[in-house]
């Protein structure tokens, strides 16, 4: 399995979809299925009956995976969408680059 260029904790911008444009952190990455969840974006509403673990019930709001196509990774330094270029550092490190500034991620 490859390794993903975006990580937990990373900032991303969403290219298509309802959420086109908007950003968000990345909460969860599963490398399996090549999807994430962002927070704020592609979010869905769910009717809960009471239960012990939620007595009140009623709708509850939450984040839905988006696939990684989807988004690009924002750098920090020129706080644009950005390709990311990987370099290698000594033995086996890897370490994450902004094509346009060369800003380490």
């Amino acid at each position: 399995m490859k390794s993903m260029h975006i990580r937990k904790g990373d900032t991303v911008q969403v290219l298509t979809g309802k959420d086109k444009g908007r950003r968000g952190k990345v909460l969860k990455v599963d490398p399996g299925s090549r999807r994430l969840l962002v927070e704020g974006i592609n979010r869905a509403k769910k009717h809960m009956r009471p239960s012990q673990a939620n007595p009140q019930g009623g709708v509850v709001d939450w984040e839905l995976p988006i696939d990684i196509s989807n988004v690009m990774l924002v750098c920090s330094g020129c706080e644009r969408p950005t390709r990311v270029r990987r370099l290698r550092t000594g033995g086996k490190s890897i370490i994450r680059v902004c094509k346009s500034c060369d800003r380490e991620f």
